[in-house]
């Protein structure tokens, strides 16, 4: 199965959707296997290509699978900026308040990073109140990178959510 895994990860990768779609369907190529570094097609597709992370989810990819960093999927679309893969993790009920390793959720990382339309498309389906291992929200991390546009869009939008309440 480690050889269908290098294979599918590669396909992955360079965002080779016929490739991807032939190792699944043809070769019956585990959707969840993993590559010699320890790592799923999912977790190393090419980020913008929305065929590739459809094909791979349609077909049973696991999209809260962390690697050694607590890094999903979404962390790492949240992290390059691409809504339209976003949109589509989801789709297929990818926890968007799965923590990485220093706390950080998604939001977070889309906001460090300016991504205003990822911190808008995410804040209704995260914990926007939650602070990472450094104690910082979504909003005090775009402050401190200087995300502007994310930091007024942030601040208008939890002014309107009011203040949260405790679990």
């Amino acid at each position: 199965m480690c050889g269908g895994g290098n294979e599918l990860s590669t396909a992955a990768v360079q965002g080779n959707w016929r490739e991807v779609k032939r190792l699944l369907n043809e070769e019956k190529v585990n959707v969840n296997a993993v590559n010699k570094y320890g790592h799923t097609a999912l977790q190393v597709m090419m980020m913008g290509c929305t065929l590739v992370a459809e094909e791979l989810l349609a077909n049973g990819a696991d999209p809260n699978i962390q690697d050694k960093n607590g890094f999903t999927p979404a962390h790492d679309v949240a992290r390059t900026g691409f809504l339209d893969t976003m949109m589509v993790l989801v789709g297929y009920d990818t926890d968007m308040n799965m923590e990485d390793a220093s706390g950080c959720l998604p939001i977070h990382l889309a906001a460090q990073e300016g991504h205003l339309g990822l911190v808008q498309f995410l804040a209704p389906k995260s914990f926007v109140w939650h602070r990472n291992s450094s104690g910082q929200t979504p909003l005090e991390l775009a402050r401190a990178c200087d995300r502007t546009e994310v930091v007024e869009w942030l601040e208008e939008y939890l002014q309107a959510a009011g203040t949260p309440t405790l679990h």
